[in-house]
């Protein structure tokens, strides 16, 4: 009998379920380019697009009140993740990172898709709900996954 504290996937790992890598039930390789990409980059990508949109307002945008320049920082990352999705299937740090979105047949997502999934990702909680595959729930809406490109 397991314990509460390990949680649902290691009890159900102990009793002989084998979940696999992720991305392993999409038909992606365990490791390197063209697999899932692992949270830490993901987080990674999206801390550097976010003080990048940081350093722009402030460069820019020195003299507005807090308000404002909070809501220059999410619409300058918002326009960044956008347009640079949009043209080179990758925000500004995912590029850094070596990742980038792809449909689940390794095409780059259309215009529509990149604007579904971007105001997903603003809303915070459709970006940290997810499968074990590493997919969030705005990644499945448009059928996207960050892939690992290096």
């Amino acid at each position: 009998m397991s314990s509460w504290l390990s949680g649902p996937k290691e009890t159900l790992e102990q009793q002989g379920i084998n979940f696999g890598y992720p991305g392993e039930r999409l038909g992606f390789v365990k490791d390197g380019p063209g697999s899932v990409a692992r949270t830490g980059r993901r987080l990674v990508a999206l801390t550097i697009d976010w003080f990048a949109a940081l350093f722009i307002a402030n460069a820019f945008g020195s003299s507005l009140s807090k308000n404002a320049h909070s809501w220059l920082v999410l619409n300058i990352f918002t326009i960044q993740v956008l347009l640079l999705t949009i043209f080179t299937g990758s925000s500004f740090g995912q590029r850094i990172m070596g990742i980038g979105v792809r449909r689940l047949d390794d095409e780059r997502l259309d215009i529509l898709g990149v604007l579904v999934r971007t105001l997903l990702l603003l809303l915070v909680i459709p970006a940290v709900v997810y499968d074990r595959d590493g997919r969030g729930l705005h990644d499945k809406a448009v059928g996207s996954v960050v892939k690992r490109l290096r």
